[in-house]
């Protein structure tokens, strides 16, 4: 694992324990945003390890779906529903409430196993 895809989910752990509780949703909101970076990293670093040849400004939902072709295809489909449930809790509405630490913290889980599978096992993990 690189030293990005770390430092998004440390950013992502503190965003998340971290700060005054009048802030918790702006926190939880924005600790979805490193963990979708941090996903996204990892499927670049999965896809740049294949033969597959992507260009460099490919959408995300295309690497999810090339993910495929790089690793098994319960990972590949792992990584796409998470991926899409942090898209869902990045996205802002005046009507929302945002996500909550429940949610970020499933997410977080699952987006450490996803990048373990994506990536191997990494030292100092969360």
């Amino acid at each position: 694992m690189n030293a990005h895809i770390a430092q998004f989910l440390a950013t992502a752990d503190q965003l998340i324990t971290a700060g005054p509780p009048t802030t918790t949703s702006f926190r939880h909101r924005g600790a979805a945003f490193a963990l979708r970076a941090a996903l996204e990293s990892a499927v670049d670093t999965a896809l740049d390890a294949s033969p597959h040849a992507l260009a460099p400004r490919t959408p995300t939902r295309v690497k999810l779906l090339c993910l495929r072709g790089s690793t098994d295809a319960e990972t590949a489909r792992r990584a796409r529903a998470v991926w899409v449930l942090l898209c869902l809790g990045c996205h802002y509405h005046q009507y929302d409430l945002g996500p909550t630490r429940e949610e970020v913290r499933a997410w977080q889980a699952e987006v450490t196993a996803v990048i373990a599978l994506l990536c191997g096992p990494f030292a100092g993990g969360q």
